[in-house]
């Protein structure tokens, strides 16, 4: 089942999972396992989804859900054979509500939980639950097995890259660091012809200097970054794709 896109979270932080977890209790004799795992696409999900399947093949249900983002949100969930509605909505619920409930397990200050599967396995024990029971086994099982994993905070960054003469490395450097630049790298193999001060065109050594940069930071960045190349400091830059 698909579900309706969560709102747009650009240049917000988010939380993932570093590691998988798992968690296990019996209600009114079902068994309910429950397993969280990080993933980063749609395909890991299937396969995610897969080897659980086939370490509980005997299993009455495998329900899931999934939330991949943040930027596109994409949220998947599955009943897998319970009333529908029961299961994977639940799951799904405990997934969004991490860091979106004042504090994540983790105390962490966020806008939710990003690039995770939740599997609750069911091993039917002869009582029913009923729907309401369903719902708060499922949602219960998935949440408690959250609660049991490890997660950080991430920052969403773009990858830019400045082109410069040699002189402008120190300005250009501290510029990146004080907008919250990280991972600079530095290209000195390129050569360009540029417009320099004294309205001469010569070809001159640029370096390239790379650098993560925080996604709310990329608009003051920009016009700073404008303003330079106006004065002939730097010779251009490119903002790449969110990564």
């Amino acid at each position: 089942m698909k579900n309706d896109p969560a709102p747009r979270l650009e240049g917000q932080s988010y939380i993932e999972l570093t590691g998988p977890a798992e968690y296990e209790e019996k209600i009114q004799r079902s068994v309910f396992i429950g397993r969280t795992e990080p993933c980063h696409s749609e395909a890991e999900a299937r396969e995610l989804l897969n080897c659980v399947r086939a370490a509980h093949r005997d299993a009455t249900h495998n329900c899931w859900a999934y939330r991949l983002g943040p930027e596109p949100t994409i949220e998947y969930s599955s009943d897998d054979g319970e009333p529908s509605g029961t299961a994977g909505r639940p799951i799904l619920g405990a997934i969004q509500r991490v860091g979106c409930r004042g504090s994540s397990p983790t105390d962490l200050q966020s806008r939710g939980l990003f690039n995770v599967i939740v599997i609750v396995t069911r091993y039917f024990g002869g009582v029913k639950l009923g729907v309401r029971g369903l719902i708060e086994a499922y949602g219960g099982a998935a949440a408690r097995t959250l609660d049991a994993a490890e997660m950080v905070e991430r920052v969403p960054v773009r990858l830019l890259a400045v082109r410069l003469p040699w002189a402008s490395v120190g300005t250009v450097t501290r510029l990146l660091e004080g907008h919250g630049g990280t991972d600079l790298t530095w290209d000195y193999s390129s050569t360009e012809q540029v417009s320099c001060r004294g309205n001469r065109t010569d070809t001159i050594p640029v370096i390239s200097v790379t650098a993560r940069v925080p996604c709310a930071s990329i608009e003051a960045l920009s016009q700073t970054l404008a303003s330079l190349k106006a004065q002939e400091i730097i010779a251009g830059w490119e903002s790449d794709v969110d990564i």
